[in-house]
C-alpha cells in the first residue's frame, strides 16, 4: 500500500510515540508499504523550531536524514498537478496550508495519508488512522 504520512504522524513513527495509533503503526511497518514524506513536513517542522515552538533531539539535518532513509521512506516531490488541485478545495474550517498541501498531493496521487486529524476526509482523502 502506498500512503502519505502527515507530519504529526511521521514524527510519532520516527520517535515512536505512544500517540500514533496501533493500525496506522501497523500499516507503516507492513512489508509491502510504501511510505511517503511530503517535503510541506520537514518545511513545518523547519518553522516550527525557527519560532521556538519545538525542539528535536538530534541536528536537523541529521533527524531527517535518519528519519527517511533509516524508515526507507520516500519523498513525494511537490509538483504543479499537487498545487492545481489546491486551487479546488474548499476551506472550510480548515486553513493549514502544510496540512492543506499534503492533502492536495493524496488526492492528486490517489494515495491514502496516515493522520489523527478528521479534517483531512473533508478534502475526501482516504485517511487511515
Amino acid at each position: 500500500m502506498k500512503m502519505l504520512l502527515d507530519t504529526h504522524a511521521l514524527l510519532w513513527y520516527v520517535l515512536d510515540d505512544v500517540r500514533l495509533s496501533a493500525p496506522a503503526r501497523q500499516v507503516i511497518d507492513e512489508l509491502e508499504s510504501r511510505v511517503l514524506v511530503s517535503p510541506a513536513s520537514y518545511w513545518e517542522i523547519a518553522i516550527k523550531i525557527s519560532l521556538k515552538k519545538y525542539v528535536l533531539a538530534a541536528p536537523y539535518v541529521v533527524f531527517w536524514k535518519c528519519a527517511i532513509e533509516d524508515n526507507s521512506f520516500e519523498i513525494l516531490a511537490i509538483d504543479v498537478r499537487h498545487t492545481e488541485v489546491l486551487i479546488g478545495m474548499p476551506y472550510r474550517d480548515h486553513r493549514d496550508p502544510f496540512d492543506r498541501l499534503m492533502a492536495a498531493q493524496a488526492l492528486a496521487e490517489q494515495i491514502a495519508i496516515v493522520s489523527a486529524d478528521p479534517r483531512f476526509e473533508q478534502y475526501g482523502v482516504q485517511r487511515i488512522w
